[in-house]
């Protein structure tokens, strides 16, 4: 796919003195960016909170568990609520979920500031593992299949959430969906300090610039599946989902 932008074309050349001082300019505005993201994030630690019920059931691989025993003793918990179609195959799973859920990797950053980081599965719990055992993703997996409209409460898959533990009892403290799941992908971050950014069709980018992805989950598919499954597949994992 690389070379399908080898004939794009190029920002004008400068010279390091001029290529700097446009550099500088631009910093003043991401620092003023990073400044206003700190200010949200100060409005965010000063929500309200909405209390839940923290025996609300999940399916783990221990079987039934409380929403309470997902913080694993922890203070706090993330959760990401993938969407699942159930009896489909791999290929045909949620291609934003598997975009943004794979790029939780290391949890032990999370661990150190009391946070546990866990997925919420819209599947069955047996189906739902066997593609969380084809991705290789190492977050606890629950399937909150059958308590999705207490956990919702009008909502829908594929957002974020926050709670917070006060001895047994459990708080609701923020969510978001849609953009707001970049959160979860430094792949995004890495791709808006290219020069040919995310090369989806809604960026405003320089005429003729390669824009190959429309915003219709194709930008997280390559030749029909959601493009992490490739790589799973090279190493010999199986995609079959069946469970007997």
């Amino acid at each position: 796919m690389a070379n399908e932008i080898d004939g794009a074309p190029l920002p004008p050349v400068a010279d390091r003195d001029t290529w700097q001082a446009r550099l500088d300019e631009l910093l003043v505005r991401e620092k003023a960016h990073t400044r206003e993201g700190d200010a949200i994030a100060a409005a965010r630690r000063r929500l309200p909170m909405v209390e839940v019920d923290p025996s609300t059931p999940l399916i783990g691989a221990q079987g039934q568990v409380r929403l309470l025993d997902v913080f694993e003793g922890r203070r706090q918990l993330i959760v990401y609520f993938h969407m699942w179609h159930t009896g489909q195959p791999a290929e045909d799973q949620c291609e934003g979920c598997t975009f943004f859920n794979g790029q939780i990797r290391e949890l032990s950053y999370l661990h150190s500031r009391d946070v546990t980081f866990a997925t919420f599965s819209e599947g069955p719990y047996p189906e739902s593992a066997a593609y969380r055992a084809f991705m290789g993703y190492e977050m606890p997996w629950y399937s909150a299949q059958d308590s999705a409209e207490a956990l919702l409460a009008g909502r829908w898959f594929g957002m974020q959430v926050c709670y917070l533990r006060d001895g047994d009892r459990v708080f609701e403290t923020y969510w978001s969906s849609g953009r707001g799941a970049e959160a979860l992908a430094p792949s995004y971050g890495l791709l808006d300090m290219t020069v040919y950014g995310r090369q989806e069709t809604w960026e405003d980018s320089p005429a003729d610039w390669p824009q190959r992805f429309a915003n219709t989950g194709e930008q997280f598919r390559t030749d029909g599946r959601p493009s992490a499954q490739w790589s799973r597949l090279a190493a010999g994992r199986s995609d079959d989902l069946t469970v007997a």
